[in-house]
């Protein structure tokens, strides 16, 4: 079973930046998923949110409120401004993972700047995409061929997994890279809309309907997941990793399902 870190390990170190997965390097752990958007300028960057996070976006030491800009609002050198290493103080991030180490200094990276990092890593890339809020983020054509520029510019295809909760990213993958590896994110919210996320035209239970868009990997919500649906994925040739997996004792169960991977804040707790 694969041990991939969630947007690096955020449980540990500061997610999707640089320094985050040099420290998980460090520790021997080679297989992550990250998220990434596109910049007014047309840079692909790695960052979850859609607009700078106001739980971990500082500027001159400085927390931000308010309403922060979209990625595709600023520029790179606009971005670099602002520093991402640390968690505010108080807020629901905090709470949630009060044993992430700080990174003073670190700063939302580009994905070449990843890409370079370490020529043994996996990258599971998540395009961010709100099919409801399609003005949010570039379009599926400038994010999906942004990104596949920059994968092959570093020589990655071989090492990177392109998925999404949008349907409509992988699938454009698919009509014009299809030797690329492809993984079809679901969640309850994508479940309960998949007109919206996957798509008028999918009838389909999971995992059937990843199956029917050609696979390979199908990535759902793990508390969601059933042996019986692992068992039908592999029966259609799906490889299966849930996210996100934190507590040992689901790691377990899981493993003992034959799911393929798991994706995890905390790769160190892994059995």
């Amino acid at each position: 079973m694969k041990i991939i870190g969630h947007r690096g390990a955020r449980g540990l170190f500061p997610e999707n930046t640089v320094e985050g997965f040099r420290a998980c390097l460090d520790r021997g752990w080679q297989d992550f998923e990250i998220d990434v958007g596109v910049l007014r300028c047309g840079t692909v960057v790695v960052h979850h949110d859609l607009a700078l996070n106001p739980d971990v976006a500082s500027l001159d030491g400085r927390w931000l409120g308010g309403s922060l800009p979209l990625l595709r609002q600023l520029d790179w050198e606009e971005l670099q401004d602002f520093e991402v290493g640390r968690i505010r103080p108080g807020s629901p991030y905090a709470a949630e993972y009060p044993h992430q180490t700080p990174i003073d200094g670190a700063r939302v990276p580009r994905l070449a700047d990843v890409l370079a990092l370490d020529p043994a890593c996996t990258w599971f890339i998540e395009m961010k995409r709100m099919p409801d809020r399609p003005d949010w983020t570039a379009s599926i054509e400038a994010m999906v061929e942004g990104v596949l520029a920059v994968v092959d510019a570093a020589g990655a295809a071989d090492r990177v997994v392109l998925q999404s909760f949008d349907w409509r990213a992988p699938r454009r993958v698919r009509a014009i890279r299809p030797e690329l590896a492809r993984s079809w994110l679901t969640s309850p919210n994508t479940e309960s809309d998949p007109g919206l996320w996957w798509g008028p035209d999918v009838e389909a239970a999971l995992p059937r309907a990843v199956a029917d868009e050609g696979g390979q990997t199908w990535a759902p919500h793990w508390e969601r997941l059933t042996q019986a649906q692992v068992d039908e994925a592999h029966a259609l040739g799906l490889r299966v990793v849930p996210w996100t997996v934190n507590e040992p004792d689901a790691m377990q169960r899981l493993a003992s399902w034959g799911v393929d991977g798991v994706i995890t804040d905390y790769p160190d707790r892994a059995p």
